[in-house]
């Protein structure tokens, strides 16, 4: 493992942004001061550019195993790392679905000699499934999914008894899709009777409603609190689940926590008019009011974490009507990207970003050692300039499906390097295949 010094960049770290001197030995920070002389194998030089904690993304869907024609562990995982992401937690919905123990280390053999990025793989939980929930082991996985709304296969969530045992018994946390089932099949039904096929992307917001989302959300909190379940909500899509959450107990203190993700703060439903179902996610991407109050309340602390719900397509597929079409899209090369061009609008600060992207996430999940800049961590870097535009081609695209919703999009910062364990995994524009991510570790 070689050694990196980086010079001279604006460190943005714990809510201050200092100019300093960063060496990596090992794969770990081992110093950081505003002037190091050692020599290095590798030497970056820093002025001018920002050094941030790579991304932690708590919510991706890599398709591997059984949905590999979409994407796999190492093609997505080199796509995370050109996008800033050190780290990712992949979801159980993969083919067969992730609901045994040995199908949950079958995932992690695989990202051990694939990934180039750290990985960590929620266990799914089902209606029948309990005796391999509780095996799950809190230090090494990340957590455990509940599907209360629509998935694949059997990971449904549907029986209130087995939403019970999970939320009473789980060892770790329990993260959740909140979508009420029912609500969404009766709206469904409304349109279907009154349009047949030709039901369109425009009303997906109000088939995978308001009330839907609110009504499985509420839910969940209610469930969390009655049995002291650590709950974490992904991917909150409107402005009225956003005060389910507390934004005055310290996150670390917290049971009950939230994420917002990239898409539901960057676009609004005037955006199906243009991006049709390359922009169809569950939770529906909804009004231009909720964007702005999910926003709000990820700044002033109701939702704790920044996520992408990366979970790519093929073209052929999104291309289908609106009612064949698949829901989710590939979005961890251009999550930074995005959110940086927040940063440039003025919506947020570049410690902001830190702390909802890196920060919260290694606090709200207890990961041991990374999540910060500080020495004697885990070196997961990114290296951005923030005033080097960088356009979305069809040619730079990573993800295995091949498109991206930000095709045509030229943002406004570029990112030059990133670290994943102290390994250079990708610098000016290549992925650098040498060494591989770690497995995830939970103080619990």
């Amino acid at each position: 493992m070689s050694s990196i010094i980086i010079k001279g960049a604006h460190v943005v770290n714990e809510g201050k942004i200092q100019v300093q001197d960063i060496f990596i030995k090992n794969g770990r920070i081992e110093k950081i001061d505003t002037s190091i002389n050692v020599n290095a194998d590798k030497v970056i030089d820093g002025e001018g550019q920002y050094v941030l904690p790579g991304l932690i993304d708590d919510q991706v869907h890599f398709r591997e195993p059984g949905l590999t024609y979409k994407a796999n562990i190492f093609t997505e995982s080199r796509t995370a790392v050109a996008g800033g992401t050190t780290s990712f937690m992949e979801m159980p919905n993969t083919v067969p679905n992730t609901l045994t123990q040995k199908l949950l280390q079958d995932k992690f053999d695989i990202a051990q000699d694939t990934s180039l990025a750290n990985y960590s793989f929620f266990m799914g939980a089902a209606n029948d499934n309990i005796e391999e929930v509780l095996k799950t082991n809190p230090r090494d996985v990340c957590g455990i999914k509940v599907f209360m709304g629509s998935s694949t296969g059997n990971m449904l969530v549907d029986d209130d008894k087995a939403l019970e045992n999970i939320f009473r018994n789980a060892p770790t946390l329990v993260a959740t899709h909140c979508e009420d089932e029912a609500t969404i099949r009766r709206n469904l039904a409304y349109y279907k009777d009154k349009y047949g096929d030709a039901v369109t992307i425009d009303m997906h917001p109000l088939i995978r409603s308001e009330e839907a989302c609110y009504l499985s959300s509420s839910k969940a909190v209610d469930l969390a609190k009655k049995n002291n379940t650590r709950l974490h909500i992904l991917h909150i899509s409107t402005g009225k689940e956003t005060q389910l959450f507390d934004n005055t107990t310290p996150l670390s203190e917290k049971r009950i926590t939230a994420e917002a993700c990239v898409h539901h703060l960057w676009f609004s439903d005037e955006d199906y008019r243009t991006k049709g179902n390359f922009i169809k996610w569950n939770p529906a991407v909804k009004t231009a009011q909720d964007r702005a109050q999910i926003l709000e309340a990820l700044l002033d602390g109701h939702i704790d974490v920044i996520a992408t719900d990366h979970a790519p397509h093929t073209l052929e597929e999104k291309q289908q009507p609106y009612l064949q079409a698949p829901s989710g899209g590939p979005l961890v090369q251009h999550a930074l990207l995005a959110l940086l061009d927040m940063v440039h609008a003025g919506k947020m600060t570049l410690e902001q970003l830190v702390q909802k992207t890196a920060h919260n996430t290694a606090i709200c999940f207890q990961i041991e050692q990374r999540g910060f800049i500080r020495e004697g961590y885990w070196a997961d870097l990114v290296v951005v300039n923030m005033h080097k535009p960088y356009q979305v081609t069809k040619q730079n695209i990573l993800s295995k499906c091949g498109w991206s919703p930000f095709e045509g999009h030229t943002f406004a910062s570029t990112i030059e390097h990133t670290i994943v364990s102290g390994n250079l995994a990708y610098s000016e524009g290549k992925i650098i295949e040498v060494g591989s991510g770690h497995r995830l570790l939970f103080n619990r």
